[in-house]
């Protein structure tokens, strides 16, 4: 309230905007879960929809990733298992969508990828979506067994072409070869696919360095120089008085809290952000209104794990 005195609005903006936050701040305090996911559900809001999960877990809620028979269009809570929408794959067709969700209304949840297959229209690749995402993880199968599947049943078709059977034919068995899983592989089906992983990214980090401080420590280093692991969430830019460009950065530690941070124009020019990823900052932890934050003096993005390397370390095995 003290430093928002130096740029308040008008009365009557204020007001509305009082009324709204309060009515904000009740529901989350008192039904964190339903609310989070109805701004995850609304697109977001200052932060990407990545964040607004983030907090959820935050929060106690157990969060998986869109599944054909419990996930709807829009993210969906169910006590505290909070199940992902189909709508936040970028590259999932609306059409596909409507016609799972059809089929599945009228005719009950799929048995299995045979099952699904026999009654959706859906071309190879949405259907390799789907499988990436994990939505047929209720199988029992791995992604690779079911994208061996999906190319088996098609047998080179580019799309599905149900058909509604008086009886249930039987089905072929198959002897798989054994088909390696890499360990970050379903991270990097969801960063490419959702935007961003369901587990801590910094566990993809190639080379991760060897730091302890989290942001709960930093009362404790008020005016020293410390090294710190963060996420990125978010920059805002501004311009000094004299025109020079300076930032402001947002970050996760890895314990999930938020790490403010100051860039000052000389350390912008030197040190600039390169994008989402985890970064190491070194800076001095500054206190302003009882809130702890780094000057940044020295700033690198780490670099992720890639499917190169996922694909050497099977062949190591």
């Amino acid at each position: 309230m003290e430093s928002f005195g130096g740029y308040a609005f008008a009365k009557g903006h204020s007001a509305s905007y009082a009324v709204e936050s309060y009515q904000c701040m009740f529901l989350k305090t008192y039904y964190p879960l339903e609310y989070l996911v109805a701004v995850i559900n609304n697109g977001g809001g200052f932060y990407p929809p990545e964040f607004y999960v983030h907090e959820t877990r935050m929060k106690e809620g157990v969060v998986h990733a869109p599944d054909i028979n419990k996930s709807e269009a829009l993210t969906t809570i169910n006590g505290k298992n909070i199940y992902l929408g189909f709508g936040l794959m970028a590259e999932l067709e609306k059409n596909i969508i409507e016609n799972i969700l059809k089929e599945r209304y009228e005719h009950g949840i799929f048995k299995d990828l045979t099952d699904f297959l026999n009654r959706v229209f859906i071309s190879a690749d949405q259907l390799t979506l789907l499988i990436r995402i994990g939505a047929f993880n209720f199988t029992g199968r791995t992604k690779k067994q079911l994208l061996w599947h999906m190319y088996a049943f098609l047998g080179g078709k580019k799309k599905s072409e149900p058909e509604k059977e008086l009886f249930e034919l039987n089905k072929k068995a198959y002897t798989l070869p054994q088909l390696e899983h890499g360990k970050h592989e379903d991270a990097l089906d969801e960063m490419e696919i959702l935007g961003f992983p369901l587990y801590s990214p910094f566990k993809l980090i190639k080379e991760k360095p060897a730091i302890a401080l989290t942001a709960a420590n930093l009362p404790k280093h008020h005016r020293k120089v410390v090294s710190i692991l963060g996420y990125l969430v978010t920059v805002k830019s501004t311009r000094t008085i004299h025109g020079d460009v300076m930032g402001f950065g947002t970050f996760l530690d890895k314990e999930g809290r938020f790490i403010d941070t100051t860039h000052f124009p000389d350390t912008m020019k030197k040190f600039p952000f390169m994008g989402r990823g985890c970064y190491l900052i070194k800076g001095k932890v500054a206190e302003e209104f009882g809130f702890y934050s780094i000057e940044v003096t020295e700033m690198q993005r780490l670099n992720f794990v890639t499917r190169l390397d996922e694909e050497n370390d099977e062949k190591k095995l």
